[in-house]
């Protein structure tokens, strides 16, 4: 008798062991953590009681660390940064950065980061869409504004203002500013990475330094193909040495 129990006893004992597996697979291992390549930059502008927005922008690093960057649009150009270490609730779900004292909660979602209130809740209403930030692409070229850093070699310095440009994808426009005026044009992207610039349209102001401006805009009318590696803006033409590198600074205007 006991010979022809002793089967059904180790299916029954297998079957149990495979459904608690699956359980456990199905409540540890697909969530977000696991899931979704969460590391990388955030952006977006959520409400503000007494501003335009805030603008944010998170960095959430492998290593459990963040930056976290604000400015208040509107009433400042100060920029806020806060540096700390962050931990996921045990879905696997949500994180909190915490720094000086402060913590802050999000959702972590595809290619998303939401503002969570203080009770860890989706915050509802009309302006729900406005708590959401979104990750940035590293080697993304369009509708970034790219902080121009070194022209023929050389660092950006005694620059009047901060010189940038922004490859918008609506109507191929690019806009910036030179350092002293701003200024507008078209572009087209060609295959190979080449790039086209049309004959820019700028204000005319007059500043102590005009160097910048002018060699800025010498190298958007020779300038006929780029590189976009590790968050890095090159503009080139043909073989030659790179003409002008750029960075990533969502706060630059």
């Amino acid at each position: 008798m006991i010979k022809k129990v002793l089967p059904f006893l180790i299916i029954a004992v297998l079957i149990v062991s495979c459904k608690s597996n699956k359980e456990s697979t199905a409540t540890n291992g697909d969530n977000s953590m696991t899931s979704l390549d969460w590391n990388g930059t955030y952006v977006g502008t959520t409400p503000c009681a007494d501003c335009e927005g805030i603008k944010t922008v998170i960095t959430l690093k492998t290593d459990l660390t963040f930056t976290k960057k604000t400015q208040y649009l509107g009433k400042s150009t100060d920029v806020y940064t806060e540096n700390g270490s962050f931990s996921w609730n045990k879905a696997g779900s949500t994180v909190t950065l915490k720094a000086d004292g402060a913590s802050y909660n999000y959702l972590v979602g595809e290619h998303t980061l939401t503002h969570l209130d203080l009770s860890g809740k989706k915050i509802t209403g009309d302006l729900a869409d406005s708590y959401i930030l979104k990750q940035q692409g590293t080697d993304t070229l369009k509708d970034m504004p790219w902080k121009l850093v070194e022209l023929r070699g050389k660092a950006i310095e005694n620059a009047s203002k901060q010189p940038y440009l922004i490859l918008a994808t609506e109507d191929n426009r690019v806009s910036g500013n030179t350092s002293c005026n701003g200024f507008g044009g078209e572009y087209e992207l060609l295959e190979g990475n080449r790039i086209k610039f049309s004959k820019m349209m700028h204000t005319m102001m007059a500043c102590p330094n005009m160097s910048i401006e002018n060699e800025f805009m010498q190298v958007l009318e020779v300038a006929d193909n780029y590189t976009v590696v590790n968050g890095v803006l090159n503009l080139n033409k043909g073989r030659m040495a790179t003409m002008a590198k750029f960075e990533v600074d969502y706060f630059v205007n």
